[in-house]
């Protein structure tokens, strides 16, 4: 039986008045993750997208996105799919040094991806966990991204918290709602672990670099999103074909902090950010 198709392609005007329905405003910062697919057919794919957000969000607004390297990593360490134990000096001798200019974020979509390459873009400078942002304020928020705080405190997603930004989970679940991770270094006593990742130094060379950081797992957030939607402070709604989720991410990252704290009794095995 044929897969049925929508009645209408989406275009740039027609996601651009959706995304306006939803309460998407004018000179807001939208901290925002993507499903291409989910939105349906759309005329201009991952470009007109862009534009509907950019059109929603207007010239005085800040579009941001994760633009995460998650291949930047010890590969002693990966699972989805695993590499044979006698690759893994190799791969950490020879994968390229995170170029906020140049390095893909191929596993953070489409859109996203665009928006990194888009002209004007301005990309944080973590060699995991970068952003990329559009907008008058894209500078002020993507400086500066030390390597000890991927997630946490002197990082784009603190600073976009505390401009009062909203989060737009745009075909996608809580899984993938980076935000809440910024709720794991709140917590008391939060586990930490060694992360390891290929650098340019200021003087322009490659160093393979082992560093300290907070334990990322994003394995509940599926169970924190869902209290917290239950707690109403998510705006739900359309935007073409997909399921699009509207929230304050400084109230989502309050409730994560006492949620994470509560449901969570103590350090256990933690996964690699998504």
């Amino acid at each position: 039986m044929p897969e049925q198709t929508q009645d209408t392609p989406r275009t740039r005007t027609s996601l651009a008045e959706d995304l306006t329905a939803l309460g998407v405003a004018p000179g807001e910062t939208l901290l925002v993750h993507t499903s291409l697919r989910s939105l349906g057919w759309v005329c201009g794919a991952d470009e007109a997208v862009v534009q509907a957000l950019l059109d929603a969000v207007g010239p005085t607004g800040t579009l941001v996105v994760p633009t995460q390297t998650g291949d930047n990593s010890d590969p002693a360490g990966w699972a989805n799919p695993p590499v044979p134990e006698t690759w893994w000096e190799t791969i950490r001798a020879e994968t390229p040094a995170f170029d906020p200019a140049t390095t893909p974020s191929p596993h953070m979509g489409r859109v996203a991806e665009r928006v990194r390459t888009w002209p004007g873009a301005v990309r944080s400078a973590h060699p995991q966990t970068s952003f990329a942002a559009l907008g008058p304020n894209a500078a002020e928020l993507m400086r500066p991204h030390p390597l000890e705080s991927a997630l946490g405190e002197n990082s784009p997603l603190a600073r976009l918290a505390k401009t009062d930004a909203r989060v737009l989970l745009l075909g996608t679940g809580y899984d993938s709602c980076t935000a809440f991770h910024l709720a794991e270094y709140r917590v008391p006593h939060p586990p930490t672990e060694p992360s390891s990742c290929a650098v340019r130094t200021p003087e322009g060379r490659r160093k393979w670099v082992t560093y300290t950081g907070v334990a990322l797992d994003e394995s509940d957030f599926p169970a924190l999103g869902a209290a917290f939607e239950a707690a109403g402070a998510v705006t739900v709604g359309r935007v073409g074909s997909a399921t699009a989720r509207l929230f304050p991410l400084p109230e989502a990252i309050t409730f994560a902090t006492a949620w994470l704290t509560e449901n969570r009794p103590g350090p256990h095995l933690r996964g690699p950010v998504r």
